[in-house]
């Protein structure tokens, strides 16, 4: 229904089985750019990330994709609870967002494809998703020639899902056996502060001590760790030491990123200062995990990606458009 061009990719709104759906297609600038990884050998401080050209589709491609109309889970920085409650998207409503994204571009091979279920909703409300992602190669590789495909869920840890760990152990399974570990799955931790968390997921996420009980059953991960995300935002916590003693290192790996700068984030003045451009706001947390026995991976994206909009907690339905340059395209 529509496209809007930014420097590092496309959105899309497409008219889905229940309504409006959003989905991404982008680029990557390389992790030779935008992370610093000592785990990896790249250590060099990450003094923000240089807005630039993206590299070719042909070499990564990036999808994102909704799980959900909308989100209920009412996360104080995110946009996508304006979008309206969360109904689950159907197969159908998952294929046909890849399907638009591999179909805008010229490209018809890639050595990388990463397809996210991240753009709009909680995806572990919606089993279709497992059920998805378990023929998910087959599909695209019908489409378009890709090397590897990977798929990553990233959750908030709903607090109502009360079948969360069924999911979380189908989804760790796929991971293990389908994926042959190449395929991911993200926890969106933010504060090591059961307080803080409370207030930021708007008493919707579990506790970290009930989400530790979960992470203690699923099984070790074959290929990368599950990951433990932070956006670092001013005044949230993260205790090395309390997250050592919930979550093993030789399972999880720890993600640091800054807080993006979604309109609600703005409304809510929940930022992290210096963070595009300073590895300052890093540092210590780094430090102390890695001192902790972590894997610790730190991302930054540039402004064109932040302020395009493409990054995790925007939603050009909930009634916001990019901060950049951009071109709208109505079908």
């Amino acid at each position: 229904m529509k496209i809007i061009k930014v420097p590092t990719g496309k959105i899309f709104v497409i008219d889905g089985e229940k309504g409006q759906l959003e989905c991404l297609s982008l680029g990557d600038y390389g992790k030779e750019q935008n992370i610093k990884a000592d785990f990896l050998g790249i250590s060099r401080e990450l003094n923000g990330v240089p807005n630039g050209k993206v590299q070719p589709l042909s070499k990564k491609w990036v999808i994102t994709i909704s799980s959900q109309y909308g989100c209920s889970m009412n996360c104080q920085f995110c946009c996508v609870p304006k979008v309206g409650a969360g109904v689950n998207a159907t197969i159908r409503d998952l294929n046909r967002q890849i399907v638009t994204a591999l179909a805008s571009e010229s490209c018809n091979e890639t050595d990388r494809l990463n397809i996210h279920y991240a753009r709009m909703g909680e995806p572990t409300f919606n089993f279709a998703v497992l059920d998805h992602a378990a023929s998910l190669k087959r599909f695209v590789r019908n489409i378009i020639s890709a090397k590897t495909v990977h798929p990553v869920v990233s959750t908030m840890l709903p607090r109502q899902n009360y079948v969360l760990p069924v999911f979380l152990m189908r989804w760790c399974n796929l991971k293990n056996e389908l994926y042959d570990g190449e395929a991911g799955l993200q926890f969106s931790i933010n504060s090591t502060s059961d307080r803080q968390r409370e207030k930021m997921f708007s008493g919707n996420s579990l506790s970290l001590s009930a989400i530790s009980k979960i992470g203690e059953k699923l099984p070790v991960p074959v290929g990368r760790k599950y990951a433990l995300n932070f956006a670092l935002a001013d005044g949230y916590k993260i205790s090395a030491e309390k997250l050592k003693s919930l979550f093993d290192p030789q399972k999880f790996m720890v993600k640091i990123t800054p807080m993006h700068n979604t309109s609600a984030c703005i409304d809510n003045n929940i930022k992290t200062t210096g963070g595009y451009s300073y590895f300052t706001p890093y540092k210590a947390a780094e430090e102390a995990l890695k001192a902790a026995g972590f894997d610790v991976l730190v991302f930054v994206p540039s402004l064109d990606e932040d302020e395009g909009l493409i990054t995790c907690g925007n939603a050009i339905l909930s009634g916001t458009n990019p901060r950049v340059e951009y071109e709208e395209i109505s079908i």
